[in-house]
């Protein structure tokens, strides 16, 4: 039985657009730019350089620590090893791909012989140098999360809520791919050896639940579907966990500390293919909508696809066009250019025009209290905006910024218009700023007091 969570709001949709269009295969671009980085991380060291000759599915970035591999999308020519524009900002280092549209599949991709046969410590090799990452937008690698939650977590969780606005891909796939969705989650039972795997699903996408509980039935799998009622951000991880177990992650805490994990529906699909195919991740779905596009729609395309082959896809931008968004309305990341690259974490591509532009250059709060009553981690935005505007660190630490999941659900509820996600961002940074820079302090200190003893 679903239940609810704290907080929250109920922005119109907007997915009336594409939720009924099929998911479109996107002619092949002729260049991919492949930044090295997509994962929660550091980013990746480039395996290849200008002039190699490589296939898809072929590693071309490797990590070290915490992140995960990146693979080539199309076959062809390394044109270039460089800095280009990046969809979190600034330029990141990529990999450029002139493809030769002949699709060769690398030798590195290998079908394993009978994967039902496969030991839990090999599906997550597989999952591994898959380059698997969380897929709706938080990239942490998917091996991480299964290894570290082996034997703490008994209730494995299917993210379907798909909350935000406009986004449409995890809607179709449940639509067009349920038996990926489900092989997956077969698969992710037997990694954590639990007996069901839990899919929480908004109920404006009743046709999904339908699907998918149709090839339940055909499988008689270990998997249930819960409809959830319409709320954001329903598709936070903490704010599932409560929704479908009743159970509240700690603050600073993870899912893992109430025994659950969570797993995006693109991420459950990368998981079934990769174990039964081999394939890594090399594709995404990137819904490509909102007022500024004229003709909107779900489309699957190459890692490394410029975004500006998407927008060209759906008939070209409307004139008077004046903001694209990476990702959903209330959590994406405004973009300066439209030749950034589609990566593992890109939901979809939004382009704005006419008179949706409702900022106010001078917002003045009114002490209304709708921001503490929207937000979904029990903080006080209100305080926290002064807090940062201000330079106040201690204060921003005593009002718990960190644990802001940059919702947007405050911003929302405002009717002052105040710029509260944008400014928790900079206090966040300003937190950051003042942990490294006393470590530094420290450690600088222990170093003169040792020397002064030596």
């Amino acid at each position: 039985m679903a239940q609810a969570f704290f907080g929250g709001v109920h922005p119109n949709d907007m997915k009336a657009a594409t939720n009924e269009k099929a998911i479109e295969q996107l002619a092949p671009p002729a260049e991919v730019v492949i930044p090295m980085s997509m994962h929660f991380g550091a980013p990746c060291t480039p395996l290849v350089k200008a002039g190699d000759l490589v296939k898809v599915g072929q590693k071309i970035g490797e990590f070290r620590g915490l992140g995960a591999p990146i693979h080539a999308s199309v076959s062809g020519k390394v044109k270039a090893v460089e800095p280009r524009p990046y969809s979190m900002g600034g330029n990141m280092m990529s990999v450029v791909i002139e493809n030769d549209f002949q699709d060769t599949v690398s030798e590195e991709v290998q079908a394993p012989a009978d994967p039902n046969a496969l030991s839990v410590e090999e599906m997550i090799e597989i999952v591994k140098q898959a380059g698997i990452v969380g897929m709706g937008g938080a990239t942490f690698p998917t091996h991480v999360k299964i290894s570290g939650g082996i034997g703490k977590v008994d209730n494995v969780l299917i993210n379907g809520a798909e909350c935000e606005p406009y986004i449409t891909g995890d809607h179709r796939t449940m639509l067009e791919r349920p038996e990926e969705i489900i092989g997956g989650c077969k698969y992710l039972a037997k990694m954590f050896g639990v007996d069901k795997v839990t899919i929480g699903v908004e109920d404006n996408k009743q046709n999904g639940i339908d699907a998918m509980n149709k090839v339940i039935a055909e499988q008689n799998a270990p998997v249930e579907v819960v409809p959830l009622h319409c709320r954001y951000p329903q598709g936070g991880e903490k704010q599932l966990c409560q929704a479908l177990t009743g159970k509240q992650v700690p603050p600073g805490g993870l899912p893992s500390n109430i025994g659950c994990a969570v797993f995006n529906i693109n991420t459950t699909c990368a998981i079934y293919r990769a174990i039964t195919t081999g394939m890594p991740v090399v594709n995404k779905i990137v819904t490509v909508s909102g007022s500024g596009v004229v003709e909107p729609k779900n489309l699957e395309c190459p890692i490394g696809t410029p975004v500006s082959c998407l927008f060209d896809a759906c008939g070209g931008l409307k004139d008077g066009t004046y903001k694209l968004v990476a990702g959903g309305p209330m959590m994406g990341m405004a973009q300066y250019t439209a030749e950034v690259p589609v990566g593992k974490g890109t939901g979809a591509m939004l382009a704005f025009c006419e008179n949706e532009e409702q900022t106010v250059e001078n917002p003045q709060c009114i002490r209304c209290g709708k921001c503490v009553a929207a937000c979904p981690v029990h903080l006080e935005p209100l305080f926290m905006y002064q807090y940062a505007e201000k330079g106040m660190v201690d204060e921003l630490n005593e009002a718990h910024i960190m644990d802001c999941m940059e919702c947007g659900a405050c911003a929302y509820a405002c009717p002052a218009r105040m710029h509260l996600t944008q400014m928790f961002k900079t206090g966040k940074q300003l937190v950051k700023d003042k942990a490294a820079a006393d470590k530094a302090a420290a450690e600088a200190k222990k170093a003169a007091e040792e020397k002064k003893e030596a």
